[in-house]
């Protein structure tokens, strides 16, 4: 495959993303997600647009319900990550970092079914959209 065509997947695949729907973290409940859902899914801070954070999983709704939003530490990244940045200075906490979520931030997502596929557009995506928390690898 060409690097123009790749260039234009990734294009498209960021359009794709921007244009489907905000799920706002204050209004989450489970069943609002499709249980077992396989997808990269992107967490942007609504009030300044920010893209905070780029993920993969097998099932969005225990990713975003019960790791990021009611997960500890160990489960729940994105909280751990807004404790330890010197820049958030009203997150101290995970309590604190779990009330930033539901008041400023909103999830978007990706269905992609394909494993090695999810995992090449988390990467695409982090990259272009400047992601602020990257995870080290694993």
């Amino acid at each position: 495959m060409s690097f123009d065509v790749r260039v234009h997947e990734a294009t498209k695949l960021t359009s794709d993303l921007l244009a489907s729907k905000k799920h706002h973290f204050g209004e989450l409940v489970p069943s609002m997600l499709e249980e077992g859902l396989a997808v990269v899914y992107v967490i942007f801070n609504k009030d300044s647009e920010e893209t905070l954070y780029v993920g993969r999983t097998k099932n969005l709704r225990r990713r975003m319900y019960t790791n990021h939003l009611m997960g500890p530490a160990t489960n729940a990244r994105l909280k751990k990550y807004l404790v330890e940045d010197e820049c958030q200075l009203e997150v101290t906490n995970m309590q604190e970092a779990k009330q930033f979520l539901k008041d400023h931030c909103y999830f978007q997502f990706i269905v992609e079914p394909n494993t090695q596929m999810r995992g090449q557009i988390e990467g695409v995506l982090g990259y272009l959209l400047n992601v602020r928390y990257i995870h080290e690898e694993h």
